[in-house]
């Protein structure tokens, strides 16, 4: 039996996107899984889940379901509505299952971490080298890579196997150069970037020619002066570094994992 201020939804198993301020205005006609509408669950403090029906047995992971729970969030952030984003993949029995197991023992610790999201966002740096140009950098300082780079360039063909060591030599070579100059390039982007952010996060490099990977969060009221800085950084070094900002993004990299 449905007990009195339950709605139709209220058996029905939940899709959690992440946790926001009760009251909290949704952006229009946003929509969640399978395109179904998404609404709040509140506990009648200060916290409210952002959900959608998700119907039972219903398997999760396909690429449209990470692809809605990313445009869920992306629309609130565009709102300027304060979110606590929630990693893919979070679902509770019903809406009551959501009040009580998820907001009930939480929403002290969410309103408090909402407070530290409250008029920030978060943006993330991505900068690139142009190979080309960073590779001729290196035989330039590094002369045991430029000799060696010229002397397999003279090897004829039909004896190439014969220096498959030095090959291999060469390439450990550039890459420590790489890394030395890595780390040189990143500290210098981070010493123009950082100062106009509350906090940062740097990740690890995925690719040789990563520079730098680090997401920021930044008021709101000072998103353009960072935004002027990472643009000042890209007129300075942008014959060799590649420098994108992208966002805002959901904050991820701001909320404790715990």
């Amino acid at each position: 039996m449905t007990s009195p201020g339950q709605g139709p939804g209220d058996r029905v198993p939940q899709y959690v996107y992440g946790v926001t301020r009760q009251g909290a205005a949704l952006p229009p006609d946003v929509s969640g899984l399978d395109d179904r509408p998404v609404s709040l669950v509140e506990d009648g403090g200060v916290c409210a889940a952002v959900v959608s029906d998700l119907p039972a047995g219903r398997a999760l992971g396909e690429r449209d379901d990470l692809v809605a729970h990313q445009r869920v969030l992306n629309a609130l952030v565009n709102a300027g509505t304060v979110v606590l984003p929630f990693r893919f993949g979070a679902a509770l029995s019903d809406r009551a299952a959501v009040e009580k197991e998820l907001l009930a023992g939480n929403s002290e610790r969410f309103g408090q971490v909402l407070d530290q999201l409250q008029d920030r966002v978060e943006l993330r740096l991505k900068a690139t080298y142009v190979q080309d140009r960073v590779l001729q950098e290196i035989m330039e300082a590094e002369p045991e890579v430029a000799e060696l780079s010229r002397r397999l360039r003279e090897v004829p063909a039909d004896v190439a196997d014969a220096v498959y060591y030095d090959r291999v030599r060469l390439g450990e070579l550039i890459a420590q150069a790489m890394e030395r100059l890595r780390e040189a390039d990143g500290q210098v982007l981070l010493d123009g970037t950082a100062p106009g952010a509350e906090a940062f996060a740097r990740k690890a490099p995925a690719r040789e020619e990563d520079v730098l990977d680090a997401s920021f969060l930044v008021r709101a009221d000072r998103r353009a002066a960072f935004e002027q800085a990472v643009d000042t950084l890209g007129q300075e070094h942008g014959d060799r570094i590649r420098i994108r900002l992208i966002g805002p993004l959901p904050p991820y990299d701001f909320v404790p994992e715990a």
